[in-house]
């Protein structure tokens, strides 16, 4: 398809599920460092796994941050995945407090186990993904039932100031958490869509459409 679908490459994941993903629904990805890149992109794609202060380093390092701004501000389809929801943030707790894009109201913090729990942390697992409302309408979610399962991987959850931005929430270590947010043109998911078979394929298409 002629969109051009752009997964910004930072250093910090294994690019190569989200670019099999997106070429399985029809697309051509580029993944691209280059802020010339993002800024004539149709649709652009921040992924991520790993440490959040060294996520923002290396974005800092290669000039992404502008870029990635001014992408949203335009208005054109944004997603992150998993580090790539939670740098949206304005702040995180890991390793000390850092410094997000601050483009999303709110922190990013660490599970803590449930009173006499047994939750292994980091959370590698399938698990739910619960709308408690009729958010799902007319999102990249409007497919899925209620209690849908998404692979996740990950031991920091977001916690939105804004509930609103709020699309679902996930069990885990006692609360339920905000496992993805719509905020105008942002989509953000703490799951992996690449990773969670043919109904994580869908949100991709259903995003892209």
């Amino acid at each position: 398809m002629s969109k051009k679908v752009v997964i910004v490459d930072y250093q910090m994941s294994n690019l190569f599920s989200v670019v099999r993903a997106i070429e399985q629904i029809g697309y051509t990805p580029i993944v691209s460092s280059s802020p010339e890149e993002i800024a004539v992109a149709d649709a652009l794609i921040l992924p991520g796994v790993g440490a959040f202060k060294a996520a923002m380093d290396n974005l800092e390092k290669l000039a992404l941050v502008a870029p990635i701004k001014a992408f949203i501000e335009s208005g054109k389809p944004f997603m992150g995945v998993c580090l790539g929801l939670q740098l949206l943030f304005e702040v995180s707790d890991e390793f000390g407090q850092h410094k997000g894009l601050g483009v999303t109201k709110g922190a990013v913090k660490k599970f803590v186990p449930s009173k006499g729990g047994k939750e292994k942390i980091p959370q590698i697992n399938w698990n739910t993904i619960e709308s408690k409302s009729n958010t799902w309408k007319n999102t990249p979610l409007m497919h899925l039932k209620e209690e849908a399962c998404m692979y996740f991987v990950h031991s920091y959850y977001v916690v939105p100031t804004e509930q609103e931005v709020v699309l679902s929430r996930t069990p885990y270590c006692g609360i339920e958490y905000c496992s993805s947010i719509k905020q105008n043109n942002i989509f953000a998911t703490q799951f992996h869509p690449e990773k969670s078979g043919e109904l994580g394929l869908e949100i991709y298409k259903n995003w892209l459409s």
